[in-house]
């Protein structure tokens, strides 16, 4: 039995983590601000919503009191929110409104250090505790991205995963970042990758891969340590 939280999955990646990660008798605890449709699946797994807005410096402190000292087996921060126009040919970063960028680096990165900080006793109970951030390719050296804020905000998660595995090694705890190009967030898990595949081409990635990414991690034995893994679309060439 394994004990997840996910963060950011009420939809999109995180909804597929919930439906494709868990086995029959696990838990799993969803972090999101609306109620995420996946609590109701009658599958065997046990599934907690806990209702919290991650711009907000409380959140931290309400997701930890929730848990009520739960082992923490797999943590998932799969949130990141961007500009209200980015990646949008029309896009223009001088008109960008200060405190959607002051909320940005709230959600993107303030909420993952705050949010990892107070469940680390969580994840010290386990047994073979693993945490994952999702990035973005964006967050990585020369790309194209015109993106200031969004951009900061994913490669600052890097160094969040640095730092924080360094802290962790001395407890056993994984800290893997992956940092995926644009995803077919749009597909349900449910209905399958070759529907993503046919709908996008190939220019996005099916969610199913990255869910098969996380569990190949996961299943990992403690002597190895994935720091980074980089998965652009095949056919993005700007990545």
């Amino acid at each position: 039995m394994k004990n997840y939280m996910i963060f950011g999955a009420s939809k999109g990646l995180g909804d597929a983590f919930v439906k494709g990660l868990p086995e029959p008798g696990d838990n799993v605890w969803i972090v999101s601000r609306s109620q995420p449709r996946s609590v109701g699946i009658e599958d065997g797994v046990y599934r907690h919503w806990i209702e919290a807005d991650l711009s907000l410096s409380a959140a931290s402190d309400q997701i930890a009191a929730a848990l009520e000292g739960a082992v923490i087996d797999v943590l998932i921060y799969n949130v990141g929110i961007w500009e209200k126009e980015g990646f949008r040919e029309h896009y223009d970063f001088e008109k960008d409104d200060p405190e959607e960028i002051a909320n940005m680096i709230r959600v993107n990165v303030s909420s993952p250090i705050t949010c990892i900080q107070k469940l680390l006793p969580n994840l010290k109970k386990s047994e073979h505790a693993k945490v994952f951030l999702i990035g973005s390719t964006a967050g990585l050296d020369n790309t194209n991205h015109q993106q200031v804020t969004f951009v900061a905000s994913k490669f600052g998660l890097r160094g969040i995963g640095n730092a924080l595995r360094e802290h962790c090694r001395k407890y056993g705890i994984g800290v893997t970042c992956i940092n995926p190009g644009e995803i077919a967030a749009e597909v349900p898990y449910e209905e399958g990758a070759e529907k993503a595949m046919s709908l996008y081409e190939g220019t996005r990635i099916p969610v199913q891969d990255i869910v098969a990414l996380v569990k190949c991690v996961i299943n990992l034995s403690k002597a190895s340590c994935v720091k980074e893994i980089h998965i652009p679309a095949m056919l993005d060439t700007n990545a």
